[in-house]
């Protein structure tokens, strides 16, 4: 397929809605993940979420807990449900990549599965510009696909995607060298809960910013 026939990524999310929140709802690591990340926050943390989808298990569990969350999407279907299924918190319809964030303004970042349809200098710029925006010895949770692909295409829950990502190893090479000390690396193989649905990989990192 040409690479002009692709669909966006909010376009793809745009289609998804909550059909991706209950594909991926019974990702154990995703949970433990975020059990990990909340018991490095101190009380009332600030937290961008970035890919926040419908908000859901990520700002929703921030929020519960007690944390102000930020959420960033760039599709406005996903932006209207998590509006609605976490008031708590609050929602932007924006690429991360071309929203102003104020430096070391943020005690976490959140960035779960929301990389993998940008390049991978991109990818890089991303991650150096959310440790800019975490204050000194803030956190930073990922997770990425980790398979070595560049601008592939393939199908997500029955929709053509391209995907870009890294090996496990150039994954937590690219957020050391993005500022990051990695505290934990886990990994995993989860099938979405969707018919089109199909093993994938997934790698979860907690990071802490390294002092400058």
């Amino acid at each position: 397929m040409d690479s002009g026939q692709q669909p966006t990524a909010a376009a793809v999310f745009d289609a998804l809605g909550v059909e991706y929140e209950q594909a991926f709802a019974g990702s154990a690591a995703h949970q433990a993940s975020l059990e990990l990340l909340l018991e490095q926050l101190g009380p009332h943390s600030r937290v961008l979420d970035v890919g926040s989808g419908t908000g859901r298990p990520t700002a929703q569990a921030l929020t519960d807990a007690g944390h102000e969350v930020l959420g960033v999407d760039v599709s406005p279907v996903m932006v209207d449900i998590a509006s609605r299924q976490v008031p708590r918190a609050s929602f932007r319809c924006a690429d991360i990549r071309e929203l102003p964030l104020e430096d070391e303004s943020f005690d976490a970042v959140c960035v779960y599965f929301s990389l993998l349809q940008m390049s991978r200098a991109d990818q890089s710029e991303v991650l150096r510009l959310l440790g800019r925006s975490l204050r000194p010895g803030g956190h930073l949770a990922v997770a990425t696909v980790p398979l070595d692909l560049e601008g592939v295409s393939g199908e997500f829950m029955g929709r053509p995607v391209r995907v870009t990502s890294f090996g496990p190893a150039e994954f937590t090479a690219l957020v050391a060298g993005a500022g990051f000390t990695v505290l934990s690396r886990q990994s995993s193989v989860f099938t979405p809960a969707h018919p089109a649905g199909a093993p994938e990989p997934h790698l979860f990192l907690l990071a802490r910013r390294s002092s400058p």
